[in-house]
């Protein structure tokens, strides 16, 4: 196990700069999640951190070791990807094996570093059979085996679970939580999957057009979102985003928009410079409740999805999302209120997009 270090790290192919000045520092045994959409840059930070792809500026370093200039092979990392990458020719023993094999490892420490990781991944029934005996979860095992046994300094997950369904998604997301908690490893995961972030991570890098949009422990991304790009990419449903102008009376806040007004209480954040100017309201539908007063508006859609119901309300033109209970099922055309959790609700600078 090791820490992590990237400072200033650049990376332009020609005149087109996919990532621009990233700083992270992840602690020994944590686990760093890098999320953002496609074309974002979080695979080619990735392939710099693990010596594919030579950065354009900056310093990798991994534990006291400055790896800029140091070959893969010598990094001491283990990589899992998206495709397993496995031999189809040889047994599951030796796919997971082979690399101690190629590093003329002694054939009963390589047969104990085997068993103990196919035990940890509970896959030793399968030592025997070939790849193409194997579902899509138990190939995955197979490459995270392979990774284990190599007992490195930092593991690299390239979106490792995006060729899984929804069902084995979740137990291999299961899996992988299991395995950092029982190992203590230090790891790097990416993934354009939001859900696979807040679970795994300890530490998560949500990214855009090559920036760091935000760095910070997934609960803080969540109900501090840096930025609307943040706030909206991060939970699901999506943030309902509000537009008004901001009041205060008595010290206390409000948000004036088309459909009325929405009482902020004595909201924590340091907005007193914007009041009486246009703000973006921040609101996750799950912090929306049936209520007597609150955000009123006329219902558009309702969306059953068995443990919840999704309703989407008209309030003065705005569309805002609520995620209700079961049992809560208006009718199209409905009038409804909805209470505001005001300490759940962030306010964003219009202009900037920056959370106030």
């Amino acid at each position: 196990m090791a820490t992590l270090s990237i400072k200033g790290v650049r990376k332009s192919f020609g005149s087109l700069e996919v990532l621009k000045n990233i700083d992270i520092e992840l602690e020994d045994g944590g686990f760093l999640v890098l999320l953002g959409p496609s074309g974002c840059g979080k695979s080619t930070l990735l392939s710099i951190i693990a010596g594919l792809e030579p950065s354009s500026g900056g310093d990798v370093t991994i534990g006291e070791r400055n790896v800029n200039n140091v070959h893969p092979k010598d990094r001491n990392i283990a990589m899992v990807f998206q495709s397993y990458a496995l031999y189809p020719t040889m047994s599951v023993r030796r796919n997971i094996g082979f690399g101690l094999e190629m590093r003329k490892m002694p054939t009963p420490e390589r047969d104990a570093a085997v068993k103990k990781a196919a035990d940890l991944l509970q896959i030793e029934h399968l030592l025997e059979r070939k790849p193409g005996q194997l579902s899509g979860g138990q190939r995955q095992r197979v490459a995270m085996g392979r990774a284990i046994v190599r007992d490195p300094d930092l593991f690299l997950f390239d979106e490792p679970l995006s060729n899984l369904d929804a069902k084995l998604r979740v137990e291999m997301r299961t899996e992988i939580k299991r395995l950092h908690d029982r190992l203590g490893t230090t790891i790097v995961y990416v993934t354009h999957d939001q859900i696979e972030a807040m679970t795994l991570g300890t530490k998560v890098a949500v990214m855009r057009n090559g920036v760091i949009q935000q760095f910070a422990d997934p609960q803080i991304i969540y109900e501090q979102p840096a930025n609307v790009f943040v706030a909206a990419f991060i939970g699901s449903p999506t943030t309902n985003f509000l537009n008004g102008t901001l009041e205060a009376t008595n010290g206390l806040l409000s948000l004036r928009h088309g459909g009325g007004s929405l009482d902020l209480g004595g909201l924590q954040q340091d907005v007193g410079a914007f009041v009486g100017r246009p703000v973006v309201a921040g609101i996750r539908p799950e912090t929306l409740q049936v209520a007597e007063t609150g955000v009123s508006g006329t219902v558009e859609v309702v969306e059953p999805t068995g443990p919840d119901t999704m309703v989407i309300l008209n309030v003065g033109g705005q569309m805002l999302t609520a995620r209700l209970g079961s049992r809560d099922r208006p009718k199209l055309g409905q009038a409804m209120t909805l209470s505001v959790d005001a300490r759940a609700v962030n306010l964003f600078d219009p202009d900037s997009g920056d959370r106030i």
